[in-house]
């Protein structure tokens, strides 16, 4: 987060025609996950109370909504991914191989100061692990760099909805998931958009 990026056309067309309260709702909340909202409060109140006291006034519903799309705009070009917000991150225990009857996936995480790897697959924890420590292998051969890893992680990941589930297994020790899971309860959106393509 916080590079350039490009505004997608589903993007710029969900903004244009969600209702405009949603959108502020949203768009608070948002801003409250990254801890900008104190730079914005003033104007989201105003914008608030515009639209409780003008409820039948379309024309200012439309300038809301124009200022609204013009905020989630820059956000999105500073790299920001607002659809994140709708989604949660859920840490819920531990779990064995029963889980995969409930929908669990395998997933092993390598954690490094700037990214989440990943594989998740039905084999067991340390043989996905080893596979894994094989692809940053061949990544750090083509980066000609290193990627220090701070903290891996053997768990259990169930998507379903907008939750996003992560349960520690056998082979995390309780130690490493108290920690994964204050990481993750303190940069949500963050890890929300590392695991993102985690399905």
């Amino acid at each position: 987060m916080g590079r350039g990026k490009s505004i997608r056309l589903a993007d710029i067309l969900s903004d244009r025609f969600s209702d405009v309260w949603k959108l502020l709702s949203e768009t608070t909340l948002f801003l409250s996950r990254i801890g900008e909202l104190p730079s914005y409060e003033n104007q989201l109140r105003e914008w608030r109370l515009e639209l409780q006291n003008s409820r039948k006034k379309q024309e200012v519903s439309q300038r809301i909504r124009s200022g609204l799309t013009a905020l989630r705009r820059t956000l999105r070009l500073q790299g920001h991914d607002l659809s994140l917000v709708k989604q949660n991150l859920i840490f819920d225990g531990f779990r064995n191989d029963a889980s995969l009857g409930q929908g669990f996936t395998r997933v092993v995480l390598f954690i490094s100061s700037d990214n989440i790897y990943w594989i998740s697959g039905e084999e067991n924890h340390i043989s996905l692990a080893s596979h894994l420590e094989q692809q940053m292998e061949d990544l750090i051969n083509a980066k000609h760099s290193p990627i220090r890893i701070t903290a891996r992680h053997f768990l259990w990941y169930r998507r379903h909805g907008n939750d996003l589930t992560l349960s520690g297994s056998d082979t995390e020790t309780k130690e490493d998931y108290a920690h994964l899971k204050a990481a993750g309860e303190a940069n949500t959106l963050w890890f929300l958009a590392k695991l993102k393509n985690l399905r």
